[in-house]
């Protein structure tokens, strides 16, 4: 087991991301063999305190090294080396897949969505956790033994969607979680019994399939068209496997292909489950961002009453990922047993932090950040779609998303693994349309989360992919 130091060589030559700096000294420990396959990694924070850096900044590189899958989390227990790792390694893989940070250690990085560490509101942060930390009902823990989390976020989150997303939430059945992935594998223990499975998006979201398969249900893929999840797919699927039991969906912004889910697939789906008997897990990751348009409403506000429906949220993707807090509405008793499940490995969550982001909330400094950052965010979508149209041209093929923090590049040519690898080789890490697939043959794309790019870098990564394409 490596316990803390862990002593990492960080190499900072190249001017990068300083998490994308640590996620490559973890990775060279692992290629080298001084870090095992299932050793323990130290916690964020005493990684953090070790470097002399941010939290935030530890949580990114650990993020980022998930994605890859060098590092697998286990709940309640720690960030570990994926056991499917090598026993032996001494040098890097003698043909790289590029999309992970190898020996050449790429400078830059597409990331899967996350957000721009650098614009969190720090200043409105700090003082916010400060006057937390100094309340009285701190003091006289008043929230103290509520796995639901604090009864000041929920009261808050309830406002915020019902005036932002149109979703009528009663705050006695919100539960605060440390991120959106702890409410899916909540979900998932609340809803079904182990050996039970859910149907998920094809493509879809990993990190999604491991919290389900932690709760001991398997994820069946579904397939995704360029209306969103297919409810006739999902109808075979069900009269195939009669043990599904749920549908997990990314309606607003589909993970990883950005494409909206429209009205009429919407009530298609809502009918379906209405007559099946499935439960809906809806994951609403990123409804902030939506830069063209009113934000489509979600599900969770147009279904039927008597339809069990679990409405997943993450403030996570607004602020930073490090600040791991996502939340869950659901009915009763759902929601009463996705808290029994809670209290048996995190007893009552963060309750300062929950309390600052409460006043944040009321006070409006989450308003103007997501106000702030749309505009941002705007831009750099814009500017990445424009030098993609005139570097690439007919070689690629994309939809401009109406929102979120990733754009999905499809290749005219096919080739997406050798690019991958070519791009890595300059300096370019990406996610290919593998990653993100259960079993089904992978689509000849890529998902590019440029939010945590500034305009010099988008520009870079867009060369070297324009450089290093296969047919180019």
């Amino acid at each position: 087991m490596v316990r803390a130091p862990l002593a990492l060589d960080i190499d900072r030559a190249d001017g990068g991301p300083l998490f994308l700096a640590i996620a490559e000294a973890i990775t060279r420990d692992i290629t080298r063999g001084r870090l095992r396959p299932g050793a323990r990694l130290p916690g964020t924070r005493a990684l953090a305190r070790e470097l002399g850096v941010h939290r935030n900044t530890v949580d990114a590189a650990y993020q980022e090294l998930r994605m890859q899958g060098w590092l697998q989390a286990a709940p309640a227990r720690g960030t570990f080396v994926a056991e499917d790792l090598p026993q032996t390694m001494t040098a890097p893989p003698a043909t790289p897949v590029l999309a992970e940070p190898a020996a050449r250690r790429p400078a830059l990085a597409f990331s899967d969505g996350a957000p721009d560490p650098g614009l969190v509101p720090d200043k409105a942060l700090a003082r916010a956790f400060r006057r937390a930390l100094l309340s009285p009902a701190f003091r006289n823990g008043a929230d103290d033994g509520d796995a639901r989390g604090t009864r000041a976020l929920r009261e808050a989150l309830a406002d915020y969607l019902a005036s932002g997303r149109g979703v009528v939430a009663d705050p006695g059945r919100l539960l605060i979680a440390r991120g959106s992935q702890m409410a899916l594998y909540l979900a998932a223990r609340a809803t079904l019994a182990p050996g039970a499975a859910v149907a998920v998006e094809e493509p879809g979201y990993p990190l999604a399939w491991a919290a389900f398969r932690a709760a001991g249900v398997e994820p069946r893929g579904v397939p995704v068209d360029a209306g969103g999840l297919s409810v006739v797919a999902l109808e075979a699927a069900l009269d195939a496997d009669p043990r599904i039991g749920a549908v997990c969906v990314t309606p607003h912004h589909q993970y990883p292909t950005t494409v909206t889910m429209g009205a009429a697939r919407r009530l298609q789906l809502l009918d379906l489950a209405q007559r099946r008997g499935l439960v809906v897990i809806e994951d609403d990751y990123d409804h902030d961002y939506r830069f063209e348009g009113r934000p489509v409403l979600p599900l969770a506000a147009r279904a039927p009453e008597d339809l069990p429906l679990i409405y997943v949220g993450s403030l996570s993707k607004l602020l930073s990922p490090g600040i791991r807090l996502g939340y869950a509405l659901a009915p009763e008793p759902l929601l009463s047993r996705m808290a029994e499940a809670r209290a048996a490995i995190d007893r009552q969550g963060d309750a300062p932090l929950e309390a600052a982001l409460a006043e944040m909330i009321r006070d409006g400094d989450l308003g103007r950040h997501a106000r702030k950052a749309r505009r941002i965010y705007r831009a750099r979508r814009d500017l990445l779609a424009g030098a993609l149209a005139e570097r690439l041209g007919e070689r690629v093929v994309f939809d401009l998303p109406a929102g979120g923090l990733a754009l999905w590049m499809r290749s005219a040519q096919g080739g997406a693994d050798l690019w991958a690898m070519r791009a890595g080789q300059a300096g370019l890490a990406l996610l290919p349309g593998a990653r993100f697939m259960l079993g089904a043959p992978a689509p000849q794309a890529f998902r590019l989360g440029y939010a945590a790019l500034d305009a010099a870098q988008i520009v870079r990564a867009v060369e070297i992919l324009a450089q290093s394409c296969p047919q180019g």
